[in-house]
């Protein structure tokens, strides 16, 4: 019998939305931060074991610290939540970022997570160094009434079968995302659905998804942007990938041959996606030859932060001086030492060394 791959290491943390609602987030990897706006469904120790999501994970943490986070009412974030609004998610997004102590990062976003995204970049633009869409869509266009009704018994689906032990409603969603998968893939994101959420989050939701436009903010952003979309994705249609493309001056296209929507890694699209996305992230950042290099990775504020170190200053004391809490500081050092792929006990006084020899 197949054992499971080792299951890297990961951080679990929790923040507030400006609403209260606590937010699950997770941190994983090493070197300059890479954000994933969270897709519909998602369970952050879960996903771990998936065999449809789990390459994915690997291949972020390669060469980024990878953010990820599980939406508002989903995997371990706060259940029961009604408010599912472009707002709401938007804050969440923002909570995540403020409580990992994020200056500038490459910013992800994944199937419904576009209209957030495209929002928060167009908010604060000197924040996202890179964006990139896969899979998603900048609004939803006006439903004509055959896609109306498909929608409502997509609804009548999730409310009658989600919850059952036996998966036969949730393999239609299934089937939709992951046409082309393996019975063992299929299985796990049946078993996803009901992990991840309860039947009444999951219209809601799905509901207030459906509603989200971002798409006359399109032309206003200013950011190096990547498009990946599968040509056969059922649960987005391509069309959507066109349009973000020609909505944002300068934006890519990768038309990623797949009837997936989320490709899976024996498909020969998988390495296309790989080879696009390492090297779009990969453009216009230095090769860290040197330290002086590698120190270039870091934001000012963690370079000010790492200042107040080298003076030989706790925590505490850094946090007092620049009137930020420890947990700021404590943040901004840990992504400090990501970046600079530096772990364990010996990190901080690595990072203070490199500072002082750039000095």
């Amino acid at each position: 019998m197949a054992t499971q791959p080792p299951v890297p290491r990961q951080e679990i943390r929790f923040c507030r939305a400006p609403d209260g609602v606590r937010i699950a987030y997770a941190v994983h990897g090493s070197g300059p931060p890479l954000v994933a706006d969270s897709c519909w469904l998602s369970h952050l120790q879960y996903d771990w074991q998936s065999p449809v999501w789990r390459h994915y994970l690997d291949e972020w943490g390669r060469e980024h610290t990878v953010i990820r986070f599980d939406e508002r009412g989903h995997g371990l974030s706060d259940r029961g939540v009604t408010d599912h609004s472009l707002e709401a998610r938007l804050g969440d997004l923002e909570a995540v970022i403020e409580d990992a102590g994020l200056d500038s990062f490459a910013l992800l976003a994944m199937a419904q997570g576009g209209p957030v995204a495209i929002t928060y970049t167009h908010r604060h633009p000197e924040r996202v160094s890179r964006l990139v869409f896969y899979g998603s869509y900048s609004g939803q266009p006006d439903k004509d009434p055959v896609e109306a009704e498909m929608n409502d018994t997509l609804d009548q689906l999730i409310k009658v079968g989600w919850a059952r032990p036996d998966s036969a409603f949730r393999r239609v969603f299934t089937s939709l995302m992951i046409p082309d998968a393996t019975e063992e893939q299929h299985v796990w994101l049946d078993e996803l659905q009901r992990v991840a959420t309860d039947a009444d989050t999951a219209r809601a939701s799905r509901r207030q998804r459906l509603a989200a436009d971002a798409s006359a903010l399109l032309g206003e952003l200013d950011v190096p942007t990547l498009v990946l979309h599968s040509r056969g994705d059922r649960m987005n249609d391509f069309e959507e990938a066109r349009r973000l493309a020609s909505g944002i001056d300068g934006a890519r296209l990768v038309a990623l041959e797949s009837d997936n929507h989320i490709v899976l890694e024996t498909e020969p699209a998988w390495d296309v996606f790989r080879a696009e996305m390492r090297a779009f992230l990969r453009e216009g950042r230095a090769s860290p030859t040197t330290d002086q290099v590698t120190l270039d990775v870091l934001s000012p504020r963690e370079l000010e932060i790492l200042r107040h170190a080298a003076r030989g200053l706790d925590n505490d004391e850094i946090a007092a001086a620049l009137h930020l809490s420890t947990r700021t500081v404590e943040r901004h050092l840990s992504n400090a030492y990501a970046k600079l792929d530096l772990h364990g006990k010996s990190a901080r006084t690595a990072a203070v060394a490199r500072l002082l020899t750039r000095a």
